[in-house]
């Protein structure tokens, strides 16, 4: 009887559904078992293209298969689920192409894939399975923008509270409104570290008319709508995120133009929730490149907010300043003109008539670029501008310094202001370059940055003498240096950014000079404060999230319109609201940057678009939320996924997202959410990161996906629906698998199938190609479908061969020629289990030789520490090994036979499950418990030493493992291979490493 691997796969397959052998129960429902730990392992949720799977697809899929099968073999309940994040553009863009409505493409490519997915005999809970497009679920997406919407960021308790809160606080006088439209506490100030500065001018609740208390209320939510610059594709009918824009301004789908233009849009107040999300990084097990990238993107700085008051003239008169933020407010001295983004609301105020004109053309040239193609042109050195005609004043030497618009400074960064120090601020010394602005030194350089600038040509030095090149040493030398910076920095060719001593920064009430910059931050930093000219802060360069697109395949918002322009929430018992049914969903596109957008839902029926409420008129929002919205809790809905009367039940929450406790403190004070538990009496509460137990995916994810994910957490965290303050307590990012492509003379990829090998060379269809690899997929036309090496080889092969190609984290190169091993392993191993000829079982009962049972409590060692590391290729090497060893054996002792079986059958669960059969177990080898390795065992009665004498390998010797120096020198002594290397000769030394080498030194 041959290894049958299509009728074993398909069996088993037919098997697990139909006893629906994978299914987990949640807690009170019936085979829930309270005794065992969980164990939540989780895909990242995955798309359902048109294409359907290439085999580079299932790398993570297989990988998280194995580790809960593993796991529930362990003992473990385990809840390993899958499901489709399948609103977006992409699916709506593959509609159009295709004239079919995108819930018919969606719902034929989610069946494709899940048939795709099945034949991989992945161990999915299929029972909990759904699509983000599936009404049931973006209902819950929609009552979760309601919470968001409904909330607040509390800067006393740092975390989101209900917006009615905010209400009663104002109602009761316990908050006021401040000029600027920013609650304030009534309190003294200085009571609350959250309230940095002084209260200034307020106002009482009461003071202000309903649609001015509605517009406060408006401005506090964490959702709110807003108008912004925004990434604008009209070719696409949609504003796209600085991500889904290409380096070139271009969109990334498509390839079409993109413009800046505003747009008022639905933003999420993510920057509330900057500083959590980068200090709560400590609390997940996540690899330390993916936190790096995060705190990057966060980009937390600390620095001061420093006005700058216009000077008389400027601004028509008005009396405004301008603030900006510095992370080098020692420098302050040295700010000899200022730069307004070309957005930036009061450039139209400022402006004089004699600059308008330039000033004019300059903001449309930069509202045709995007933010992307700005930072790429300050990065290129290239800086462009145009002077307002306006001043400022420099509020610590009340100088006059010019005030002008350039590209390089971006609205949504900052203030959308800087104050520039082109000493010592690169981007800033490329400007006054270019246009002939004042540099003023304020910080002194090291030595060596002196000597490795200086001027190297008269012209560089305005006629003065070219200094030779000094040692630090020389003190003359260095001191000549010192006296060209100050009196000519724009010699040096660049700017000094690094920290040094104060020079020149100095008024009568204080002075920074022969100031460390440490110390000289504090002090000018101090100052300000005390002047009420600053303060200092910290800031964030996250931006909030833009939550507007104007598509049609994506979650309807739960929001009205009314005939004023206010805005009303739905209530909860009217959700979901249903996308219409459209036949023309297609955007409006357009070659018009200026079009006016048109999001498809303003052609939906009448009947939808409008609400008639109490006699009024609302009118429904026309934008959809992005692709993002669905997968920023799926992970949660898994745990819960029948449950009509919650997004999650509280129980199941509990239990499949809880975590273990760690000690570590979370700013020395308690904390009052559910899972903060008293600790081992230090008054320390532990922190719980919680969350999902493994969560795998790809790197590209790193950011966006993840932030999105973690932010919307918090907030549900705070308001009190979910029980840990993260999602994902330990993320894994798999490699890619990448594959040979080729590309004909025109730089065209070809269908790499169709690619011939001759010679060496390589060869489409007659004509040479050019071979090349990258990772697989349909741009390259190198994506190999699984279902061809499942029916070839069948999906055990396939998802052997994955696994060890390499590191799970590393990326490998596909080759199907090398997947013949790993079906070979599989036949060899079939055959050392049944006789081909008759189809009996080869297995003894009776006990394995003692160094065959060394060698398999070895080898269940090394797979268990193998699995426990995400391993994969080094548990597969173990047991090829004892495979091996297994071969020309008349039979396999059934102990060896059944834990063989046991530890691959995470791996390669098809053959195993009928291996097990064969052995006589009735039921399913799934929950069976893992094979326990024996200590005493892996102990070995003999040691084998190679032995080196004066540094070169002579021979080995083979002695007791308990053997001391003593034994071992008379081993060496006695071996006839090395007495001739030794003979007439003093040992030196005598050098064991024990268990591994001897080393002799003779002479």
């Amino acid at each position: 009887m041959k290894y049958d691997f299509q009728s074993i796969e398909d069996r088993w397959q037919k098997h697990w559904e139909e006893h629906k052998t994978f299914h987990a129960p949640n807690p009170g429902e019936a085979g829930f078992d309270p005794c065992k730990p969980k164990y939540y392992v989780l895909d990242m949720f995955p798309y359902p293209s048109g294409v359907g799977l290439h085999v580079g697809h299932p790398l993570g899929y297989i990988a998280t298969d194995i580790i809960a099968r593993y796991k529930r073999m362990q003992g473990f309940n385990v809840l390993h689920p899958m499901g489709y994040d399948a609103f977006g553009l992409p699916a709506e863009q593959f509609a159009v192409e295709k004239g079919v409505h995108p819930s018919i493409t969606t719902d034929q490519n989610i069946a494709n894939m899940t048939r795709q997915l099945k034949r991989l005999g992945l161990s999915y809970d299929w029972e909990r399975s759904f699509a983000t497009t599936e009404p049931r679920y973006y209902r819950w997406t929609q009552w979760i923008f309601l919470q968001i919407y409904n909330s607040w960021f509390d800067p006393i308790q740092q975390k989101a509270r209900p917006i009615q809160e905010l209400i009663q606080a104002l109602q009761s006088g316990w908050m006021l409104v401040g000029l600027d439209g920013e609650p304030v506490f009534a309190g003294p100030v200085d009571a609350l570290g959250a309230y940095a500065g002084q209260q200034g001018a307020t106002r009482q609740w009461h003071e202000l008319t309903p649609p001015e208390q509605r517009a406060f209320i408006d401005d506090q939510r964490l959702a709110y709508l807003d108008e912004v610059p925004v990434n604008w594709c009209p070719m696409l009918g949609t504003v796209l995120a600085n991500e889904e824009v290409t380096n070139e301004g271009k969109s990334e789908r498509g390839n079409f133009p993109v413009y800046k233009r505003p747009l008022k849009q639905w933003m999420l107040r993510i920057t509330a929730y900057a500083q959590r999300l980068a200090q709560d990084l400590d609390l997940v097990d996540w690899p330390e490149a993916i936190k790096l990238m995060q705190r990057n993107w966060i980009g937390k700085s600390h620095g001061a907010q420093v006005e700058f008051p216009l000077a008389l003239g400027s601004a028509n008169g008005s009396e405004d300043v301008i603030t900006v933020f510095t992370t080098r407010p020692d420098t302050l001295f040295g700010a000899t003109y200022m730069v307004l983004a070309p957005e930036h609301p009061l450039v139209e105020a400022l402006t004089t008539k004699e600059q308008y004109h330039q000033v004019n053309e300059y903001r449309k040239q930069a509202a045709a670029k995007t933010d992307v193609d700005r930072i790429a042109e300050a990065g290129s050195g290239a800086k462009t501008g145009v002077f307002t005609g306006a001043c400022a004043i420099n509020p610590v030497n009340n100088t006059r310094i010019p005030i002008w618009i350039a590209d390089y400074v971006l609205t949504g960064y900052g203030t959308g202001a800087i104050m520039a120090v082109p000493a010592h601020d690169e981007r800033d010394f490329a400007f006054a370059r270019a246009y002939d602005l004042p540099i003023r030194p304020v910080v002194l350089p090291d030595p060596h940055w002196l000597i490795e600038h200086r001027p190297q040509t008269h012209q560089a030095t305005g006629g003065a003498p070219v200094p030779p090149k000094p040692h630090a040493d020389d003190a003359v030398a260095m001191a000549q240096l010192r006296v060209l910076y100050l009196h000519n920095p724009a010699a040096f060719g660049t700017a000094f950014t690094g920290e040094g001593a104060g020079i020149n920064s100095a008024n009568d009430e204080v002075s920074l000079n022969d100031q460390p910059t440490p110390q000289a931050k504090e002090i000018i930093t101090a100052w300000l404060h005390k002047k009420g000219l600053g303060r200092g802060t910290v800031q964030y360069k996250l931006r909030d999230w833009l939550f507007s697109r104007q598509r049609y395949w994506g979650e309807p918002f739960p929001i009205l319109h009314g005939p004023e322009g206010e805005v009303e929430a739905l209530k909860e018992s009217e959700l979901p609201v249903l996308l219409p049914p459209m036949q023309d969903f297609k955007p409006a596109a357009s070659e018009d940057p200026k079009a006016p957008p048109q999001p498809p839902l303003f052609r939906a029926p009448e009947d939808w678009k409008f609400v008639e409420r109490d006699g009024r008129r609302y009118t429904r929002e026309f934008n959809t939320m992005p692709q993002w919205a669905g997968s920023c809790w799926y992970y949660l809905r898994f745990c819960d996924p029948r449950n009509e009367a919650a997004f999650v039940g509280q129980e199941a929450d509990k239990y499949w997202m809880k975590g273990h406790p760690r000690m570590v403190a979370r700013g020395g004070q308690a904390d009052d959410r559910r899972d903060a538990r008293p600790t081992d009496g230090t008054g320390v509460p532990p922190v719980i990161s919680g969350g999902v137990d493994l969560y795998v995916g790809g790197v590209e994810h790193a950011v966006l996906h993840l932030l999105y994910a973690r932010f919307w957490h918090k907030v549900l965290f705070d308001l009190g629906h979910v029980s840990t303050p993260e999602p994902f307590g330990r993320l894994f990012n798999q490699g890619y698998i990448q594959a040979y492509a080729y590309t004909d003379t025109r730089g065209i990829y070809v269908p790499a199938e169709e690619v011939e090998e001759k010679d060496g060379r390589f060869f489409h269809k007659g004509q040479e190609v050019k071979q090349e690899f990258g990772k697989m997929g349909k741009s390259l036309k190198n994506a190999v479908a699984p279902d061809e090496i499942c029916a070839e080889y069948g999906c055990d092969t396939m998802r052997l061969y994955e696994m060890y190609m390499g590191p799970l984290d590393q990326s490998k190169i596909w080759r199907t020629r090398d997947i013949l091993g790993s079906h070979r392993f599989l036949q060899r191993l079939w055959r050392n289990f049944v006789d081909e000829a008759t189809g009996q079982l080869r297995v003894s009962e009776g006990p394995a030789p003692i160094e065959l049972r060394r060698l398999l409590h070895k080898t269940i060692k090394r797979v268990t520490e193998a699995m426990d590391g995400l391993s994969f290729n080094v548990a597969i090497a173990a047991l090829i090994e004892l495979n091996n060893e297994l071969v020309g054996r008349d039979t396999i002792p059934r102990e060896v036979a059944r834990a063989m079986v046991l530890l691959l059958a995470p791996m390669a669960p098809h053959i195993c499950e009928e291996l097990w059969k064969i052995l006589g177990q009735p039921q399913t080898l799934a929950y069976e418990p893992w094979p326990v390795y024996d200590p005493a065992l892996l102990v070995a009665d003999t040691l084998e030493y190679p032995v080196q004498v004066n540094g070169k390998l002579r021979g080995k010797i083979s002695v007791p493992a308990q053997a001391d120096e003593a034994a071992l020198r008379a081993a060496v002594s006695a071996d006839e291979k090395l007495q001739p290397h030794m003979a007439g000769k003093t040992i030196r030394k005598f050098i064991v490493v024990k268990g591994r080498m001897v080393n002799v030194v003779v002479g």
